[in-house]
């Protein structure tokens, strides 16, 4: 078998695990954002970036995503001791809790982000 063929296999099945853990749902955003924009403006109110809420929403789902895979990796890893791992954990969950402004794009409460707290 191919290397790469085996390499892309074995990422496809990751990815499945990692959704089946996650409680194999597929986050929708929340029905008053679709064909919304979120907008960036500076301190005069001038609009300087916006975007469509969709492209935001599937950027933070891809985040955490990641962060998802890097949490996999950090539990799995064999040449980390419990002491490492705890600690980034630790920084795993932060990373959770520091997206949780964007919960207000997510349709279900069960697919938003959740901190230290909950």
């Amino acid at each position: 078998m191919d290397t790469e063929l085996l390499y892309d296999l074995v990422v496809d099945a990751v990815k499945q695990g990692l959704y089946e853990e996650a409680g194999g749902g597929t986050p929708r955003l929340t029905k008053r954002m679709v064909s919304g924009t979120v907008t960036f403006t500076d301190a005069e109110g001038r609009t300087v970036k916006e975007i469509p809420a969709e492209s935001l929403f599937k950027k933070v789902t891809a985040v955490r995503e990641k962060l998802r895979v890097l949490e996999q990796k950090v539990n799995n890893h064999s040449a980390l001791d419990d002491a490492d791992r705890a600690e980034l954990q630790t920084y795993i969950t932060r990373a959770y809790g520091s997206l949780t402004t964007f919960n207000f794009l997510f349709r279900d409460d069960e697919d938003r982000f959740k901190g230290t707290g909950g």
